[in-house]
């Protein structure tokens, strides 16, 4: 069976068109408008130049079909996963959580787990590599990234009430 193959092709004034030809030879499309909208097409299989389907939508309704098509493994907190068997994971200080005010160091999160707090995301702002004195506030959303079983005793250990 082929291969499945794409190709974009500028749309001056419009944005972008991406044409996708599925390993079965069906025809997709993408238009990227340059207000961020979408318009998705799909073509009839026994004649590629004719439209069976076509939606346009919205940049919010685009994300939400991103995200049904590429799901983040059952999990809204997962950020990426590689080959290497690593796993990054979002897992959020709950205000109630024993950490709450507590310094990084205090959790061990690295002897304990292997799995290392690569950034802190507090309100609008990002802290790279925070150090172990570095105080935990409720509401924090860390950034730890380990094996799925570090990562997993990790969100264990930051739970903690």
């Amino acid at each position: 069976m082929p291969a499945s193959r794409l190709s974009q092709t500028p749309l001056p004034g419009i944005g972008i068109r991406y044409d996708l030809t599925t390993r079965e030879q069906r025809q997709i499309s993408v238009v990227a408008h340059r207000d961020g909208a979408r318009t998705l097409s799909a073509y009839r299989a026994d004649d590629p130049d004719a439209c069976a389907l076509s939606l346009r939508l919205s940049s919010g309704e685009a994300a939400a079909l991103i995200d049904a098509l590429m799901p983040s493994h059952h999990s809204p907190n997962l950020l990426h996963t590689t080959d290497l068997g690593l796993v990054a994971e979002r897992i959020e200080i709950a205000g109630t959580s024993h950490w709450n005010g507590r310094l990084l160091g205090e959790t061990q999160m690295r002897t304990e787990t292997g799995a290392s707090i690569v950034a802190v995301l507090r309100r609008a702002e990002a802290i790279p590599s925070p150090a172990p004195d570095f105080r935990l506030s409720g509401g924090d959303t860390l950034i730890v990234i380990g094996t799925r079983e570090g990562v997993e005793s990790a969100a264990a250990i930051l739970g903690r009430e």
